[in-house]
């Protein structure tokens, strides 16, 4: 319990050094990862059913070489796909959003540094101190979050196509 509260402290500090913007990124950064989770769920977990559904479906067809037989099979694979690609462009777009959401902690921060200046002058280097961590830490934390999520965007868009490529064959082959 008390390593929870250390913790929770410490994030409470994080955020206090960097601003208010470090709740935007938290809340990217929550939403991101759950999708990313969702889909390594869906890939590893649900779709080996669906796709023996759809093997199933297509084998349990008397005609596979119609032209009619060819866009069911390519309505099968097409489901499918966009099945497998659901929310991977959402991922991708709050990868994007993390650095511009640092971004605006930095303008922020400065914003803060020059109200201090317009207050002290240049001469009170501590007030000026904690508008420039706001405007570093923000920044910081939308690389990191962004370079969090930007390899397994990319590879769950790239495993979708594998996936769906796979399915495409084992249909093929029939």
């Amino acid at each position: 319990m008390v390593a929870l509260y250390n913790i929770l402290e410490a994030i409470r500090g994080f955020i206090d050094l960097g601003g208010n913007v470090l709740w935007a990124i938290m809340a990217v950064l929550l939403v991101m990862w759950t999708l990313i989770i969702e889909r390594y769920w869906f890939i590893y977990r649900v779709l080996p059913g669906q796709r023996r559904v759809v093997i199933d479906e297509w084998q349990s067809r008397d005609d596979h070489r119609s032209w009619h037989a060819h866009r069911i099979k390519e309505e099968l694979i097409s489901q499918t796909r966009q099945q497998l690609h659901r929310n991977v462009r959402t991922i991708q777009t709050l990868v994007a959003i993390c650095p511009l959401l640092g971004l605006l902690g930095t303008v922020t921060g400065m914003v803060a540094v020059f109200d201090v200046m317009a207050f002290f002058g240049t001469g009170n280097a501590r007030a000026m101190a904690a508008g420039v961590s706001k405007a570093t830490v923000p920044t910081m934390a939308g690389m990191v979050a962004a370079l969090s999520g930007v390899y397994f965007a990319s590879h769950l868009d790239r495993k979708a196509d594998i996936e769906s490529q796979k399915l495409e064959d084992m249909l093929q082959h029939d």
